[in-house]
């Protein structure tokens, strides 16, 4: 008995050493790129996690649920965003979907909505009339969808969008950047599952900082 409770408790010290050791092995430029040129977060005094995804990427579909169960659960001193790319003319009229369903306060309705109609109803999305269509189910009329879409303000976070994806470097999604200063992407690390791992760990880099 004595002997079978010590190798237990060996057991949850290298269980313990392993998971320490897993935390320290992230390294920059490494399991994370560190950007050489920092870009500026809206709120200085929290630790901002961006995510740079595309509707149309299957990736960021799969990495979905399990993102949006991690910045669920945010302490209050970190702030979440998701930020739509453009990677090529197919991709804009969805980005400007995202930039309509905050506008319009139904995000929380149609974010997933929109990677289901996708990646499990296959439906083609053509283009704003389609998008249209998909809005209608959650309370917002035709006549608004498209007349946000084309907005001034749409077109303006677009091109914010824009700029701070390059300002990011991103080069591919899902991509998470912690903060303005580093740039997360399963290439680096192996897995959806590890990115929230090094975002945990520069979270917690960054709260240390301030």
């Amino acid at each position: 008995m004595l002997r079978r409770t010590f190798n237990l408790f060996a057991a949850a010290l290298l269980a313990l050493g392993s998971t320490v050791a897993v935390a320290a092995d992230w390294k920059a430029n490494e399991h994370y790129k560190v950007l050489p040129q920092p870009v500026p977060t809206a709120d200085a005094s929290k630790v901002e996690v961006v995510e740079a995804f595309g509707y149309l990427c299957p990736h960021c579909n799969a990495f979905e649920p399990m993102l949006h169960s991690w910045s669920e659960n945010l302490a209050s001193d970190v702030t979440f965003e998701n930020m739509p790319v453009v990677f090529g003319r197919s991709w804009e009229p969805l980005a400007r979907a995202y930039y309509v369903s905050k506008l319009l306060g139904v995000k929380e309705k149609t974010h997933q909505a929109l990677f289901d109609a996708i990646h499990l109803q296959r439906e083609r999305i053509r283009g704003p009339e389609d998008l249209a269509k998909i809005f209608a189910n959650y309370g917002v009329d035709e006549a608004t969808f498209m007349k946000q879409y084309n907005s001034f303000a749409v077109g303006m976070q677009l091109k914010q969008g824009d700029a701070r994806m390059r300002g990011y470097q991103v080069q591919g999604v899902p991509s998470l950047i912690v903060n303005g200063k580093y740039l997360i992407s399963s290439d680096m690390v192996g897995s959806h599952e590890n990115m929230l791992k090094v975002a945990d760990y520069l979270i917690e880099k960054e709260r240390s900082a301030k």
